[in-house]
């Protein structure tokens, strides 16, 4: 069997990148990480404005029920 994940090139005998895996992902790199910090950013956002709304709210319309009552010991 050859060095690496089974029978691949990218990867040497101490699992590091080969050079050719190095070339082959230099396209995808800055797409990849525009797309991933717009992913995170939305995700933030959502997060952000969830917090925001749920602390405005007062929950005065929620009906809460009183004590219940301790029955008397004898």
């Amino acid at each position: 069997m050859a060095s690496g994940f089974g029978s691949s090139s990218y990867y040497d005998r101490r699992f590091r990148q080969s050079p050719a895996l190095i070339r082959a992902r230099r396209p995808y790199l800055f797409k990849n990480a525009v797309v991933g910090s717009a992913v995170a950013a939305f995700a933030i956002g959502v997060y952000a404005y969830t917090i925001s709304v749920i602390g405005q709210d007062e929950f005065e319309d929620v009906k809460v029920p009183n004590a219940p009552s301790q029955p008397e010991k004898k």
